[in-house]
């Protein structure tokens, strides 16, 4: 008989965590016993799993005993206090912040991508960011068969990416807007923030915070997570990457304009074919017929959809893509769960106590 595992989902009720119950529910993952972890606020929630409705819980660390795996996205100084307790206890954790991705002691992981590093854990694996896991899961194939020296992406992405509150934001901005009322913003671009702007029929070249050079920190997890899934190494040298990260006025699903050079002189057609039999891809381009990735489709999605692939007009070996995902389904909620079943079909899923150590600093 399989074994059924009892997992643990930490922020239950976020945009994220709704959905890592759903795409779990979705899943062919034995579960013994599903935990459903939030703050205080949340306690008490109802959300149904398989059939059955399941009372949320207060998030504390006894909360994690017994549990095989957790799936958290809570925030990084929740995943930073709690995550080493889980391990603690004998828990394998897939974190959906960013607080874990550049430890050296955590796997970085897209299973399209690079699944088996899910073996070389120490008790926590990280969720890549949203808008990085697209791009390397359309890159990749390109990667292994032509070669891949440089990438340029600009991004334009959901207010989904600032989860629900963002979503909510935006709805009631358009409303404001329509009703020929003054625009009230309070989050974005960025809450922590003095200054706050509208999204609604407008575009914010600005998500988190400016960083050294005048890189917002999510152009700078686009460059060093790349480099750290593709290369191994977060400041590799070997593949040049750059972004420019932009919101727009869409709820749901990030797109990208991905500008690439390879090794190698693959015409489109041969980059079109790789990618129809690449894993998590799905190729919708045919410009006769006005057919290419649009976010309104893909909401929902577990895909990665690619068009517009195209050689550049004026360099050798260099090309363009339009790429598409739902960024809470693959870019964040599918792709945990996609790591989970890595786990298992690696015989991956144990706890690592003695590594909890290595965690409790960051």
């Amino acid at each position: 008989m399989a074994k059924k595992y009892v997992i643990a989902i930490l922020g239950a009720t976020g945009a994220v965590g709704t959905r890592m119950v759903a795409q779990l529910a979705k899943s062919d993952i034995p579960v013994a016993e599903l935990r459903l972890l939030a703050s205080k606020r949340s306690v008490g929630q109802q959300i149904e799993f398989r059939g059955r409705s399941l009372t949320v819980s207060e998030a504390v660390p006894d909360s994690f005993n017994g549990v095989d795996i957790v799936l958290a996205s809570a925030g990084g100084k929740v995943s930073a206090r709690l995550l080493p307790e889980a391990v603690k206890r004998g828990a394998v954790c897939v974190d959906n912040t960013s607080y874990f991705r550049m430890n050296e002691h955590v796997p970085l992981v897209v299973p399209e991508v690079n699944a088996a590093e899910v073996s070389q854990h120490h008790g926590i694996i990280a969720n890549p960011n949203c808008s990085t896991i697209q791009m390397v899961v359309a890159l990749n194939p390109v990667r292994k068969r032509y070669g891949l020296n440089q990438i340029v992406v600009s991004t334009y992405q959901s207010a989904g990416g600032a989860g629900q509150a963002g979503i909510d934001e935006l709805y009631r901005e358009a409303s404001e807007h329509l009703s020929g009322q003054a625009m009230t913003s309070q989050i974005l671009p960025v809450k922590g923030q003095d200054h706050h702007y509208p999204l609604a029929f407008n575009l914010l070249p600005q998500i988190d915070v400016f960083e050294e050079g005048d890189y917002t920190h999510e152009e700078w997890k686009m460059i060093h997570e790349t480099k750290k899934i593709l290369c191994g190494d977060k400041n590799s040298r070997a593949l040049k990457v750059t972004a420019t990260c932009v919101r727009v006025p869409v709820p749901i699903t990030h797109g990208e304009t991905v500008y690439f050079t390879t090794d190698a002189t693959p015409t489109p057609a041969a980059i079109r074919e790789t990618l129809t039999t690449a894993p998590g891809v799905v190729v919708q381009d045919d410009p006769k017929q006005q057919l290419y990735p649009q976010p309104v489709n893909a909401v929902g999605s577990q895909a990665t959809f690619v068009g517009r692939i195209r050689s550049d007009m004026e360099n050798a070996r260099a090309y363009h893509m339009w790429v598409v995902a739902d960024n809470l389904v693959k870019g964040a909620a599918g792709n945990a769960v996609q790591i989970v079943e890595a786990l298992i079909q690696r015989g991956a899923v144990h706890g690592s106590p003695a590594s909890a150590p290595l965690f409790m600093k960051n």
